[in-house]
């Protein structure tokens, strides 16, 4: 089923997402992409009559993370009286969710507070069991070495060990709530689900806390001692830490003022807030193990309607990583680029997709027409990028140590450009086979970067063989791939050209270079491709403008994207900074400025309550759609603030 968050968060071990209303969406242990272990999560209350399940209709929810964390606060209100203030936040060290709840009363209540779950322990939804310990106020459920645990401060007083089959209905821990008392069954195999439940008692005006820890371990014992260490802590020293640990994290960032938007205080304020919640997003989309991103947290496993998000894409991730290391975050860079080097096939490309440890991910880009030769030319960008941002004898070492990996991906980019533009191939959106503007552009830029790289370690005959290839391969776009119009088409495919209008002509400026704004001629092209991509992908929602990826777009419903909306105002502004020094561009600047502002103002109308950014806005209602949040929507969302602070200065 596919179920998108309003809320992240997570550790170094454990990514959690959730609802709106606290629901817990995915429990991702030990990896980021693996396993989910969770279907279901939720808290529920019986009033004596019947469950009130704090996911419904009848409850409304108000869910925000508290500034600069990645802890979450939902308050849920009932029409009875009832409240319910949820606080969510991982334990700073351990793979545990630690979900402090307290359950309030205008009119008093006598009933029963439940929490129930419905776990899939290593991915597996059969050949689970489960057991309760009652003297530990304990239930796990296991599948080989992955221990799902939970516990309660205080401890539970009941429970049911739940069998989710049909013919033994009434053994299903969701029907057994109903009652408002529990079987207390032990232990059970199978396809499993679980309640334990806690008496509530509250006077009018009162309250009642219970907090539930939920764990996660390769083993029994290690679950029995991290259950027993981590409830002999304070909630709330647990609680300071976590929050320290978030605001210790973001202080390492490059500050910024947005001083030409000290008039508007709530629009600088919502910016800045934008700033860094992408930041902390980036943090937990990040795998501190291996260095490795996924794009956004898997919520369509199944591929129900989609190839799935949960994995790491070399081009997604190299937006990502620049972002992060013109932040102020140089390490993430260096982690994974090693990871690249690791990854890197034996014929010099890399592949569509990866699981964040470096396995090839499943694909549907598996031949040679249908790699994206594009990830390869994002890949040697970011290389030379991190390179020129180092110094001394750190500089010396990376390019020893990242030589043979450059030359293996510039021969395969030359190989793949033998006739002056790239063979065929897919499309970044993973959807047409054919020879592209964007494709070009990344070719063209690795070829540069590795030439750059090949002069640096004193190879000036390659440098010199790849920039003339990469030259070439602008020649021929240029001649080729731009139209009367005053545009570049999408691409050649199936031999023919194709003149639809798609923001991923871009890329020939931004982030691949290949236009150089300095040229009076090809400063000119940028200009009407801006317009073309106005004129032509503008979406109008709720009275403000979005940017869909390219014209007669189905995916979803053809909705305007984050991604395509950022990379025009990123493009506005990266022009509008070259036009810093020039008389008589005065008036262009201040328009492209202007109008950026109003993409990326649009862009943060499209968050969740929480702040994420997703891959899309919906079209209808401009709401949040589909991946959620996604990393590359938030290194744009980054590269764009920061050039928006520079144009200040």
């Amino acid at each position: 089923m596919i179920k998108q968050p309003n809320v992240i968060l997570g550790n170094q071990h454990l990514l959690v997402t959730m609802g709106s209303k606290g629901e817990i969406f995915g429990f991702f242990y030990p990896r980021r992409d693996y396993a989910q272990n969770m279907e279901d999560s939720v808290a529920c209350i019986h009033d004596g009559s019947h469950l009130m399940w704090t996911n419904s209709f009848e409850w409304t929810a108000k869910q925000e993370y508290l500034e600069d964390t990645d802890i979450v606060s939902t308050e849920l209100s009932h029409e009875s009286g009832l409240k319910i203030s949820i606080l969510d936040f991982i334990h700073p060290e351990a793979p545990f969710l630690v979900r402090k709840y307290r359950i309030s009363s205008t009119r008093g209540f006598h009933g029963k507070f439940f929490y129930y779950m419905n776990l899939d322990a290593g991915e597996m939804e059969k050949k689970n069991a489960a057991f309760c310990d009652p003297d530990e106020k304990l239930f796990v459920q296991y599948w080989r070495d992955f221990h799902i645990g939970l516990t309660g401060v205080p401890g539970f007083d009941d429970w049911q060990v739940g069998k989710m089959m049909g013919t033994i209905w009434w053994m299903n821990a969701k029907y057994d709530m109903e009652d408002g008392v529990l079987q207390k069954n032990r232990e059970d195999i199978g396809k499993l689900n679980s309640a334990v439940g806690w008496d509530l008692n509250i006077k009018k005006n009162g309250s009642s806390e219970i907090t539930v820890l939920i764990g996660a371990a390769k083993g029994r014992t290690q679950l029995y001692k991290r259950m027993h260490e981590i409830c002999s802590q304070k909630i709330d020293d647990m609680f300071e830490n976590t929050k320290d640990n978030c605001i210790t994290w973001l202080s390492g960032r490059n500050v910024l003022s947005l001083s030409g938007m000290n008039n508007d205080k709530t629009t600088q304020k919502t910016l800045l807030d934008a700033y860094n919640r992408s930041l902390l997003t980036l943090k937990l989309l990040n795998d501190p193990k291996h260095g490795s991103f996924i794009a956004a947290p898997e919520f369509d496993s199944n591929f129900e309607m989609c190839g799935g998000y949960g994995f790491c894409w070399n081009r997604d991730a190299s937006e990502v990583l620049a972002s992060l290391l013109h932040s102020g975050y140089p390490g993430y860079c260096e982690h994974f680029l090693n990871w690249c080097k690791s990854t890197q096939f034996s014929d010099g490309s890399w592949f569509q997709r990866y699981w964040i440890d470096g396995n090839i991910a499943p694909a549907w880009c598996n031949f040679k027409n249908t790699t994206q030769i594009d990830e390869t030319g994002s890949t040697l960008q970011l290389m030379d990028i991190y390179y020129q941002s180092i110094e001394g004898v750190k500089k010396a070492d990376f390019l020893y140590g990242m030589w043979v990996t450059v030359l293996h991906g510039a021969e395969y980019l030359m190989k793949r450009s033998a006739n002056g533009l790239h063979e065929p191939c897919i499309d970044l959106w993973e959807t047409f086979p054919g020879i592209f503007s964007y494709t070009n552009a990344s070719v063209y830029a690795g070829l540069l970067s590795a030439a750059h790289l090949a002069e640096e370690y004193d190879e000036s005959g390659l440098a010199k063989r790849w920039s003339k290839r990469a030259e070439t391969i602008k020649k021929n776009t240029l001649e080729k791939l731009w139209i009367d119009e005053g545009y570049f088409a999408k691409g050649i495919i199936d031999e023919k050209l194709d003149t639809t209008v798609d923001v991923s002509i871009l890329g020939t400026f931004v982030p691949f270079n290949m236009l150089n704004p300095q040229n009076p001629d090809e400063r000119d092209m940028i200009y009407t491709i801006i317009a073309t991509i106005e004129e032509k992908l503008k979406s109008k929602i709720n009275g403000y403008y979005g940017i869909r990826r390219y014209e007669n777009d189905n995916y979803i419903g053809g909705n305007p994207w984050i991604v395509a909306t950022l990379w025009l105002s990123k493009t506005m502004l990266s022009l509008a900074n070259t036009l810093n020094d020039e008389k008589g561009t005065e008036k262009e600047r201040q328009q492209f400025i202007e109008k950026a502002v109003e993409y990326i103002k649009w862009s943060t109308r499209g968050t969740t309550s929480t702040g994420l950014l997703p891959e899309q806005v919906d079209k209808h209602n401009g709401q949040p759609a589909w991946a959620i949040p996604l990393g590359w929507s938030c290194s744009l969302m980054i590269d764009n603030l920061q050039l928006l602070d520079s144009v200040f200065k």
